[in-house]
């Protein structure tokens, strides 16, 4: 599974934590960004994985950016990524990236997000 090319997990900007009454990660506190992701700093050093395990969320973008179908993925993590998942990885990548009307997101200061 491991390829060449390293790409950065997204990075939800701080406003959508907050929305979701969750804590930083800079206090030491588990974040639940969706219904299978979450980024505890005691597991993969804070980086987003899948809840119960130690898959990181960058590992299921970057095979799809290598276009790996979401099917292939399931199989080839042995159903412990679900269909569900990745979908909301998906979904959270998008929301990273762009705003409800497809424009590049903006942070509050008027810099793009990405």
């Amino acid at each position: 599974m491991r390829t060449g090319i390293k790409l950065k997990a997204p990075r939800l900007p701080r406003t959508r934590i907050a929305k979701r009454g969750t804590q930083s990660t800079s206090n030491g506190q588990r974040i639940e960004l969706g219904e299978y992701i979450v980024a505890d700093p005691l597991v993969c050093h804070g980086k987003p994985t899948y809840k119960g395990t130690r898959i990181m969320v960058w590992q299921i973008l970057e095979a799809l950016a290598h276009g790996e179908s979401v099917e292939q993925l399931v199989k080839a993590w042995g159903g412990r990524v679900s269909k569900a998942a990745i979908l909301e990885t998906i979904a959270l990548a998008r929301g990273a990236l762009l705003d409800a009307r497809g424009r590049l997101a903006r942070s509050p200061n008027g810099h793009v997000a990405a």
